[in-house]
């Protein structure tokens, strides 16, 4: 095992892969619980739940979730032995579910994705993606570690209330409620925070996983002490100063009967798109020209989210862990890539939008995870969470999200190795930084950094400093920021 995952290679032990890959777990673990609410819950065109039904299938696709992430984040452990764990994409999902669900069936939807998953399979194999990923200057691709360290950052102190929106004037997110740091959960979170620190600049072995089971453990007696609930409620008042997606409470164990089962895991392929291949391809075919152009840009639209948030993934990750050669690309890069797609085929096949990989993984890797070990190891547990649910919603997200941001730390510290005096550098990496906290969207930073490089080479007179693909790839990102003007040019929706 150790000559197969590198592991004295790399400078790790069993025991620091094994805690990396429990950390990337509980930091990501969250999506089980979430995706089922984003797309389990809403309807499509046709005003058919997900899989066709009258009613919502929640607990199933939470199955799904489960064993798509499970067995794809075993697969990328296995085959590119990187400590990169992968899930439904949040964001991807979003977009399947409100744009493309909401015009389509949730089969053609599906499908969609399982088309643009083979799609850039293929560009995989064919060695376009690679080719791209090494194309880029070795500076932006730090850039690109730097802005995730602080989206991540950003989204553990969104996610655990500490920063909020305020829906209201010039301002777009303030300090808790009012500016105050209100109700017990966020309070958790500080403490959580604090704990982790400390942890952290004492040395302490397994900070990260410490932090979060006794984050956990404090968040449950605050619960039981005083009632604080959900922040939201159903069919109820929105409670802004409850816990964020998981009240945390021990275990019911009698519930775990009621998650579904064996008998329910075959009805995972009744919600795939190959229960109705024959039915698709009728309803293709009567498909018009502008219907085909609007399917087109689409999966255009997921291709290119998919293409760059795991190319952005894989180098932060990558850096986090001292795993890049001097070009700034990690080992195995082709497998990566490789079950990167596989997974976002799958993630179609089974319902449950495209799978991608996790910005997360880097607290596990903050935890000293090096190796694909790791990798299986969180995978184990997305499987095992299929059968013991109650105990992946004993941990709240305020217990989770401290080890977001202390890794958003460790991934800005990268910053130092940017260029800043050499503009065609540094304005391009200044872009990618800014952007993707701030529109909360990888691909939107790494596109304006992408463009910003281009540009600032052609109007400086050095095009032939311009790699090739560097110009496709920017044109792509043209294309994908105008993709709005462009279907109301063509009369498509």
């Amino acid at each position: 095992m150790d000559r197969f995952f590198k592991i004295t290679e790399r400078g790790s032990t069993v025991g620091r892969e094994v805690r990396g890959g429990v950390v990337t777990f509980f930091t990501m673990a969250y999506i089980i619980v979430l995706n089922p609410l984003i797309i389990g819950t809403q309807t499509d065109g046709a005003g058919q739940y997900l899989g066709g039904g009258d009613q919502p299938n929640v607990q199933l696709v939470a199955l799904a979730t489960a064993v798509v992430a499970g067995l794809m984040t075993i697969l990328m452990g296995v085959v590119a032995r990187y400590p990169l764990a992968l899930a439904t994409g949040l964001g991807l999902n979003a977009f399947v579910t409100f744009s493309i669900a909401k015009v389509y069936t949730w089969t053609e939807a599906m499908t969609f994705v399982f088309l643009e998953g083979l799609i850039i399979l293929l560009l995989v194999l064919t060695g376009f993606r690679i080719a791209v990923f090494r194309a880029v200057p070795a500076s932006l691709k730090t850039a690109i570690s730097v802005g995730i360290g602080l989206f991540i950052a950003l989204i553990g102190l969104v996610d655990a209330g500490f920063v909020r929106r305020t829906g209201v004037g010039p301002v777009p997110v303030e300090l808790g409620i009012g500016g105050l740091l209100d109700g017990w959960p966020v309070l958790v979170f500080v403490f959580g925070l604090v704990l982790v620190v400390a942890l952290y600049v004492r040395e302490v072995k397994g900070a990260i996983l410490i932090s979060i089971l006794a984050t956990t453990v404090v968040a449950i007696v605050v619960e039981r002490v005083a009632n604080v609930g959900p922040t939201f409620v159903p069919d109820g008042e929105p409670n802004p100063k409850g816990w964020n997606l998981n009240v945390p409470d021990l275990p019911g164990w009698s519930n775990v009967a009621n998650v579904p089962g064996v008998q329910d895991a075959k009805d995972l392929w009744g919600l795939a798109i190959f229960d109705d291949v024959g039915g698709l391809g009728s309803t293709l075919g009567s498909y018009d020209a502008a219907a085909f152009i609007a399917i087109a840009l689409l999966i255009f639209t997921l291709l290119l989210a998919d293409f760059f948030d795991t190319m952005g993934t894989m180098t932060a990750i990558g850096a986090e862990a001292g795993l890049l050669d001097e070009q700034g690309v990690p080992p195995r890069p082709e497998a990566i890539l490789i079950v990167d797609s596989i997974a976002a085929a799958a993630g179609g096949a089974a319902s449950v939008s495209s799978n991608t990989s996790y910005i997360e993984s880097a607290s596990g890797v903050g935890e000293g995870a090096r190796t694909g070990l790791a990798s299986v190891v969180t995978g184990g547990m997305f499987l095992l969470a299929t059968i013991f649910t109650p105990l992946v919603e004993v941990i709240p997200n305020e217990a989770a999200t401290p080890a977001l941001v202390l890794v958003g730390f460790l991934m800005m510290v990268q910053v130092r190795n940017i260029d800043w005096d050499d503009v065609e550098i540094a304005l391009p990496a200044f872009l990618k930084i800014v952007l993707m906290p701030f529109t909360y969207n990888i691909t939107v930073g790494i596109g304006a950094g992408f463009i910003a490089h281009v540009l600032i080479k052609l109007v400086r007179g050095k095009v032939r400093e311009i790699h090739g693909l560097m110009w496709l790839v920017a044109g792509l990102f043209v294309v994908y920021f105008a993709i709005d003007p462009l279907r109301d040019l063509l009369g498509v929706s």
